[in-house]
């Protein structure tokens, strides 16, 4: 009599969590370190998948909470020895790469958009308007970088040199990273770091993706026609649809619609 034990014949699963969107601080409804890390450990320890399939379409945002991110990632792949895969959708650039390299593998669709390899700080200056209007701007400080950029001042060189050097240090942690996890996979021909983006077939010819796929057959063609699928995300509570909230998720919405923008998505 032949015995069969289910758990010898058990069905490989994957986890799949999709990260979408900008990446940005705790409580302003984008992707964060803090609303991620129990979806990613859930994914991770439940089930003892296979493998764990990042979905990824993000232009990017908060360097620390992409490093953060990034980190959990690593360190939930290291302690399980569980691979993981990245599958980018419309657009990984800037933080959104640098979550796709914390992947063992990145692939992408034909389309999609790949690198800004770089660092970008944006805002306005609004002294010239408040003088039209007759407002007088009262800054009081004890330091004298405190008010380092204050958009209703006007911009001062010495301020300008200063945000360069942060800018600067931010980008070398950022290369290092991408060297460190895509290491002799990178092109050596060109210039990775300039902040530009490409197309898939582009990036994989530079060493900054695997290849073009999808994340079903190749998961399939790696795990098995049977292979099974779990999903896992962010979940938005129904307080968040309310009253202030609300506004702050639409106000959050904006800014990343705008984000999004840049790569003409």
């Amino acid at each position: 009599m032949e015995f069969k034990l289910p758990f010898l014949n058990r069905t490989p699963s994957v986890a799949v969590v999709r990260l979408t969107g900008a990446i940005g601080i705790p409580g302003q409804g984008s992707l964060n370190a803090a609303g991620l890390a129990p979806v990613l450990t859930r994914a991770f320890r439940r089930g003892k998948p296979a493998a764990v399939a990042l979905q990824i379409s993000s232009p990017g945002g908060s360097p620390v909470q992409s490093s953060l991110i990034g980190a959990q990632i690593r360190r939930l792949a290291e302690e399980h020895e569980i691979p993981v895969f990245a599958f980018v959708e419309d657009v990984a650039a800037s933080g959104g790469y640098w979550l796709a390299a914390a992947a063992d593998e990145i692939y992408a669709d034909e389309s999609s958009l790949i690198g800004s390899i770089g660092v970008i700080s944006s805002g306005f200056g609004a002294h010239v308007f408040l003088a039209r209007q007759g407002i007088e701007r009262r800054v009081h400080t004890a330091g004298e970088s405190k008010s380092m950029m204050d958009p209703f001042s006007p911009e001062k060189e010495e301020d300008v040199a200063r945000l360069k050097v942060l800018l600067e240090g931010i980008h070398q942690n950022f290369i290092k990273h991408v060297r460190s996890r895509r290491g002799p996979k990178l092109g050596s021909g060109e210039n990775l770091f300039t902040g530009e983006v490409w197309l898939a077939e582009r990036a994989q010819s530079l060493g900054l993706i695997d290849g073009t796929a999808h994340l079903e057959p190749l998961m399939k063609e790696r795990y098995g026609e049977k292979v099974k699928f779990r999903r896992y995300g962010p979940k938005r509570p129904f307080w968040s649809r309310l009253s202030a909230r609300a506004v702050q998720d639409a106000m959050t919405g904006v800014e990343e619609r705008a984000a999004y923008a840049r790569f003409g998505i």
